[in-house]
């Protein structure tokens, strides 16, 4: 029976990988239908204009509804952000057997099927850093010392090539950890004619050689983790491994997402990606209901979202193996639903405020234990959720009804509840890796041990850290989308060049800033609730980076991009209801350009091999600091 789930899971991972492109695209529509029909559902229950006394003439209001043409403009949208954003994500395959070296001293024997002389050594690093001795011998009794393979933390997960001398009619390969826990993948040896020579393993050796069939053409992104997936990524694996995890600087959660995409694809570029993606792919849906809600317009919603689907650092980073993804999406959800809480008339019943603050306060934890950055945002639902208070005591002032007292004692308990006690639960349990991995009790006295000391490290390494780094940057540059940072470089002698990086449609930030301040003034001058709710969402983002000291790079932008798109679509619906239709053409025109951008700048985006004239003539606008 096992033999025949696994066979019948193995057909469903290949077919998944196989029509990726139809299997995504349905999995979002099924996605979308049910946001817009909860949604739908929700705003017919609260179809009625609010009036606040303190935001007289404000573009406030109750949610509007959504509807089956608002399905199809999302599900379009979703699907075909899909289709772009899954394209050469990466190799649906890989090395995935490991020969562990557990202690100083193990070794493993490649044999080759003929003496012959070695040119070259590729091998794929596994988790844990160390290096290994190399020897040589054509008989299996005399052997030769020739030399010490390394394998650096920065080699996780990628193919490397040793460093090596010509060895001379070769029969056996031999090769001894010098450190404990190491983990190799597959070997691969060339012999002088370049090609590469028939080999196989012995005993530990076994895995080294299985997977011949893997070694790719040349070292690349698509087949090699880069950037900061050499830490999640590792992390990831070790958690399905029950390894004590190496990258600990982060809450552990993004890191068990990630692990989920390789446990359904294996550990391959596109199955440490994909959750990544397909996180990224579901803000928009999400995007979409939220700016339908805000504005009531389908033009607006649509541009917005699009705005926000093509935006870099939105394509960009959800590619990449990383945790900020996962924090920006619960940063999404728990501003939305804490959207959905403000706005409910101000007579509603406590009970009936249950729901969008729980799910504002489940989502503000499964953020925070994915990123810390996402705490920032809890601010920002404490002054909303702060604000609303004192609307509701005002409307029973002005109203002279009773129960207020009631009314906010409830409150009160059910958001301590939602915003400490469930995120805090959420919060510890996601650590339950690293009990394993120390094979203490869950919830035990060691358990909750690990889980303070971990807080304690993470806090002195965040606070201390001032190493420099070529592409790092603060705040202001982020704003003025001055400096991104470069995730992978290589030119090649015909004068091309494959290079990607995080940072903003210049189109779209620019204008995104110009859209912040001018929600100050509509807070300020005109008492809009709305651009009060955008603006204390991107400032919660946002300001704690200004006294942040430690090194900061462009990605730590991310989450603020969420508010910047819903700044841009309120200035969408002020020229819309100003100008009429001119005002939404105008709209329209704006997210063209930006989709412009997007095409221009794609080659930067993906790693798509382009000529560095193009690149340095077209695409260096701040010359010196874009490192295209």
């Amino acid at each position: 029976m096992t033999d025949i789930l696994r066979a019948a899971f193995d057909s469903l991972r290949a077919a998944v990988i196989e029509y990726r492109w139809a299997g995504f695209a349905g999995v979002t529509a099924l996605i979308s239908i049910l946001l817009f029909a909860k949604a739908h559902k929700a705003a017919s229950l609260n179809a009625r204009r609010l009036t606040v006394p303190e935001y007289k003439g404000s573009a406030f209001h109750i949610p509007h509804g959504l509807d089956r043409w608002d399905a199809l403009a999302a599900f379009v949208i979703t699907a075909a952000y899909a289709e772009v954003a899954f394209l050469g994500l990466g190799q649906t395959h890989g090395p995935e057997s490991f020969t562990v070296f557990e202690n100083t001293g193990d070794s493993a024997v490649i044999e080759l099927e003929d003496r012959q002389d070695i040119t070259r050594m590729w091998y794929f690093c596994g988790v844990r850093s160390g290096s290994y001795n190399l020897e040589v011998s054509s008989d299996g009794i005399v052997w030769t010392d020739s030399g010490e393979i390394k394998q650096e933390y920065a080699d996780v997960l990628k193919w490397k090539e040793a460093e090596l001398e010509i060895l001379s009619d070769v029969k056996y390969v031999r090769l001894t950890a010098l450190s404990t826990k190491m983990y190799l993948g597959e070997v691969t040896l060339f012999g002088a004619d370049g090609a590469l020579v028939k080999i196989s393993g012995r005993g530990p050796g076994a895995f080294l050689t299985d997977e011949q069939s893997e070694v790719p053409e040349s070292f690349t992104f698509k087949n090699s983790a880069y950037f900061d997936e050499i830490y999640h990524v590792r992390t990831a694996y070790e958690h399905m491994e029950n390894l004590w995890p190496y990258e600990i600087t982060h809450p552990p959660l993004g890191k068990i997402i990630i692990a989920l995409g390789i446990a359904i694809f294996g550990l391959n570029p596109f199955g440490w990606r994909f959750m990544g993606v397909f996180f990224g792919v579901l803000m928009l849906p999400i995007m979409y209901v939220f700016i339908k809600r805000l504005f009531g317009r389908r033009s607006i919603a649509c541009c917005g979202t699009i705005i926000f689907a093509f935006d870099f650092m939105h394509f960009v980073q959800t590619r990449l193996a990383t945790i900020d993804t996962y924090a920006v999406f619960f940063i999404l959800l728990m501003f939305y639903f804490m959207y959905i809480y403000f706005t409910q008339p101000l007579d509603t019943p406590a009970g009936k405020t249950t729901l969008p603050l729980f799910l504002s306060g489940l989502f503000f934890g499964l953020g925070a234990a994915s990123k810390w950055t996402v705490i920032y945002g809890g601010a920002g639902l404490a002054l909303i959720w702060l604000i609303r208070q004192i609307m509701r005591a005002l409307w029973y002032r002005k109203t002279s009804e009773r129960g207020f007292a009631a009314y906010l004692i409830k409150t009160v308990f059910l958001s301590l509840v939602f915003f400490i006690a469930l995120p805090a639960a959420i919060y510890v349990s996601a650590y339950i890796p690293y009990a394993l991995a120390k094979e203490a009790g869950i919830y035990s006295k060691e358990f909750f041990r690990i889980v303070l000391d971990n807080q304690i490290y993470m806090y002195d390494y965040h606070s201390d850290l001032v190493s420099a780094h070529p592409y790092s940057s603060v705040w202001w540059q982020w704003i003025l989308d001055a400096r991104p940072i470069l995730y992978y470089l290589e030119n090649f002698d015909d004068g091309t060049k494959s290079a990607f990086g995080a940072f903003g449609n210049p189109l779209f930030w620019w204008t995104g800033i110009l859209a912040i301040i001018a929600c100050v003034w509509s807070a300020v001058k005109r008492k809009n609730a709305i651009a009060l709710f955008i603006l204390i969402g991107f400032l919660s983002q946002l300001l704690p980076w200004v006294f942040v000291t430690r090194l900061t790079f462009a990605y730590h932008y991310f989450p603020s991009t969420v508010f910047l798109a819903l700044a841009v679509s309120l200035m969408f619906y002020e020229i819309e209801k100003a100008w009429g239709r001119a005002g939404r053409l105008a709209a329209i025109g704006f997210t063209a350009a930006a989709l412009v951008m997007f095409a221009l700048f794609y080659p930067v985006l993906t790693g798509l091999r382009a000529s560095t004239a193009y690149t340095n003539g077209w695409l260096r606008w701040f010359n010196g600091s874009y490192p295209f």
